[in-house]
């Protein structure tokens, strides 16, 4: 279309920091190691072209999926941080770990939106964030499928594919588009789904994709206005989060280690973002809609 920009369309990169703990050079060796990866996933075999169950387990309940390549790809990023950053910690979904120590961590999703990939559905990313003492420095949100590159570095803005992001200008909440996601876990989805139809009504729609990493990007691109979803873990979205923040959402998260932050009244593990313009009263409509106890 004439006139519109893609917020995705590539620029040149910036050359990077020299300081080795500067945020700007974790954002690099991030959005490197996270594009090796999406690149490494893209060559190992597809799920959804084998036989049924090749390759997949399950965790906390058995619509909680694991497959072969998410526990590949987690094994390679460790590999290249190890090579890149020796001595620093890193924490992963499959592998465990820690990155809450004062030096620098890394805490990695090698496949965010596990379900999608799966299916072959395209909406998932490799997540890569450095952190300290709990705080995201940088991180990078790669997806295979699109080649697109989000990352961010604290106090130094966020960008997709080098082009710098900036959230939507809504200002009008019953005009918004809001993200969700939900829990593997039965009788905490009955809560969500309450909660959620009685902000549907309040909003212009609501979307759910499957990855909290790539809905808290869309936030940043503008694509959609805010996103709200319980029970996330630090791997989800310790990157897109500060990709989202560094664009200028109001950002609320949760303790990186389940570790509640002060109440709100959004509840304990809550992950909310949204653009300035709506935070206050989407929020508000949040608490109305009973999301502590969800």
């Amino acid at each position: 279309m004439t006139g519109v920009t893609d917020p995705c369309e590539r620029t040149p990169d910036v050359a990077p920091a020299h300081d080795a703990d500067d945020p700007r050079e974790l954002r690099r060796i991030a959005e490197q190691v996270a594009g090796e990866a999406a690149e490494y996933l893209r060559g190992l075999p597809r799920p959804w072209e084998g036989e049924p169950g090749d390759g997949v387990s399950t965790k906390s309940t058995p619509t909680d999926v694991v497959t072969a390549s998410d526990t590949a790809v987690e094994t390679l990023v460790r590999e290249r941080l190890a090579q890149l950053r020796p001595g620093d910690t890193v924490m992963g979904e499959e592998h465990g770990g820690s990155a809450t120590g004062p030096g620098v961590g890394w805490v990695v999703d090698p496949i965010d939106g596990t379900v999608n990939f799966l299916y072959g559905l395209p909406w998932y990313a490799v997540s890569l964030a450095a952190v300290r003492d709990g705080d995201s420095l940088a991180g990078a949100v790669v997806e295979p499928a699109s080649g697109r590159v989000w990352s961010a570095a604290r106090g130094h803005g966020a960008t997709c594919d080098g082009r710098p992001l900036r959230v939507s200008g809504a200002s009008d909440v019953a005009l918004s588009l809001l993200g969700t996601g939900f829990s593997y876990r039965a009788e905490r989805r009955v809560r969500q789904v309450a909660m959620i139809s009685g902000l549907l009504p309040r909003v212009r729609d609501v979307r759910r994709t499957g990855s909290a990493a790539l809905d808290l990007c869309a936030v940043a691109a503008g694509w959609m206005d805010a996103y709200l979803e319980h029970g996330c873990s630090w791997w989800d979205w310790a990157a897109a989060a500060l990709v989202a923040s560094e664009a200028g959402a109001v950002v609320r998260v949760p303790g990186p280690t389940g570790s509640a932050p002060p109440d709100d009244g959004l509840g304990a593990d809550a992950l909310f973002a949204a653009t300035p313009g709506i935070a206050e009263e989407l929020g508000a409509l949040v608490r109305e809609q009973g999301a502590a106890e969800v």
